[in-house]
């Protein structure tokens, strides 16, 4: 069973396909026809566990941020409180509730964080009964600010950290293991699926890779398919045995919100995922807001210029269109796409690093379609605010000057995908393809196609 908890756990990291394939195949391998075992083997050949090196440059986590244990110790020891081991210091309520609970021990109200008009004199603090020095009392006052602004700035990290995981695999973080591990099939196929949807941006002037390869197709059709196989039989070691199960098409619909799934789903587990999405639209929205209204983007061209924070734009834009891909694709499933004809909310599109842009032009590209249209339409958080109205006919009308069929093009309706080949996971040093994974660190340790100073250094002569 710990197989299939590291498979779970995979969902929160960022594993190479190649990896979880050789995880999959090694829990349903003798469950398999020779000829799905010879596909996932196209990908399993190439994890790090039949690799020579074993080693990829390749970091297998997302970011995570740091909590506030530095500074919540100090106040602890500095206010001579006993620490009883019950904060999580990675968990925003706690820390808040702490902040709570310690500020009233000096009369400081919470977010009353001006140095000038906040702190208590002499008079007021006596009339608080804190019989401390002033020096001291402005330590106590100085430690507070500082772990509240901590808080703030842990919480939008975590935000950050929490849109890059959508942007890249849906809500398939958020299953249980229990959830997950209620179909085998559909484990598998989720776990593979969230790899490659995982995969990292390659420096290109064409489209990047497509997630659903053919072995993700094949895992698909084992769920879609009648041979089953029951979590029990895997992990007793019974070979010669498959059981009917049902394929859990809800966990699916978690990061693979195709119309063949969501079909199996009833109206209500619909609406509830429905309610979801639009619930982290309109979070995303407001975040895209503060990091729009903190820069000074071109909104006509989205080219990156100094200054811009193009990361956090980038992976929260992939969260939005991502979120509105799901929402879309509920609405046909529920029969209410109606609600496109008062409430379309627009795409949002990423900002394009200058040495791309230049390189599409000179190989005869021109400015993305998709970006005229982003430019006429109200931006997200206008909508949400009702600011501004943004209709399915308006969205159509700018898709039809700018040349693009607006169902097609993923505007108005829910869009349809191939099937890619499957391509080895290249070690990549800020998304230029690089043949050794060992040439790929010592590139990003000096700093190679990263925009910044390289650092070249020569051995020293005997």
């Amino acid at each position: 069973m710990n197989r299939l908890n590291d498979l779970h756990i995979s969902l929160t990291q960022r594993k190479r396909p190649e990896d979880v394939a050789q995880m999959i195949l090694e829990i349903i391998g003798n469950y398999l026809s020779y000829h799905e075992k010879s596909v996932l083997n196209r990908a399993a050949k190439g994890s790090l566990k039949r690799s020579f090196w074993g080693y990829t440059s390749m970091m297998q986590e997302f970011a995570s941020a740091v909590g506030a244990e530095k500074l919540v110790k100090k106040t602890i020891e500095i206010f001579k409180l006993r620490n009883n081991g019950s904060i999580d210091y990675n968990n925003a309520d706690h820390v808040e509730q702490f902040i709570k609970e310690v500020s009233p021990l000096i009369g400081k109200r919470v977010g009353g964080n001006n140095f000038l008009s906040d702190r208590l004199n002499k008079e007021q603090r006596k009339a608080e009964g804190l019989d401390i020095s002033k020096r001291n009392y402005n330590k106590k006052w100085r430690l507070l600010k500082r772990l509240e602004h901590k808080l703030i700035r842990y919480g939008r990290e975590v935000k950050k950290i929490e849109y890059q995981m959508i942007g890249k695999h849906g809500l398939s973080h958020e299953l249980s293991l229990e959830e997950f591990s209620k179909d085998l099939n559909s484990a598998c196929f989720i776990a593979y699926y969230n790899a490659r949807c995982n995969l990292r941006s390659v420096f290109t002037n064409s489209s990047q890779e497509r997630a659903f390869d053919e072995i993700a197709e094949m895992l698909f059709n084992r769920c879609a398919g009648q041979h089953k196989t029951s979590v029990f039989d895997v992990f007793s070691k019974r070979t010669n045995r498959t059981v009917p199960t049902s394929t859990n098409w809800w966990a699916i619909a978690h990061i693979y919100s195709s119309k063949e799934v969501l079909t199996h789903l009833t109206d209500e587990e619909k609406g509830r995922l429905l309610g979801r999405w639009t619930s982290i639209l309109q979070q995303i929205s407001g975040f895209l807001q503060e990091i729009w209204e903190n820069n000074d983007f071109n909104r006509e061209t989205m080219v990156v210029r100094k200054g811009d924070d193009s990361t956090t734009w980038n992976n929260t834009a992939g969260a939005w269109n991502k979120a509105r891909d799901n929402w879309i694709n509920l609405l046909y499933a529920l029969g209410m796409e109606y609600v496109l004809d008062e409430l379309c909310f627009g795409k949002v599109l990423r900002l394009m690093a200058a040495d791309v842009v230049f390189w599409h032009h000179t190989t005869g590209g021109k400015l993305d379609a998709n970006t005229k249209v982003w430019n006429k339409l109200p931006l997200p958080w206008e909508v949400f605010q009702r600011r501004a109205r943004c209709t399915k006919k308006m969205v159509e009308r700018y898709c039809r000057k700018a040349g693009l069929h607006p169902a097609r093009s993923g505007w108005i309706a829910p869009r349809n995908h191939g099937v890619a080949r499957f391509k080895p996971t290249p070690e990549l040093v800020h998304g230029v393809s690089v043949s050794s994974p060992f040439l790929a660190t010592v590139l990003k340790k000096h700093n190679y196609y990263s925009g910044k100073n390289v650092q070249v250094f020569f051995p020293e002569e005997n």
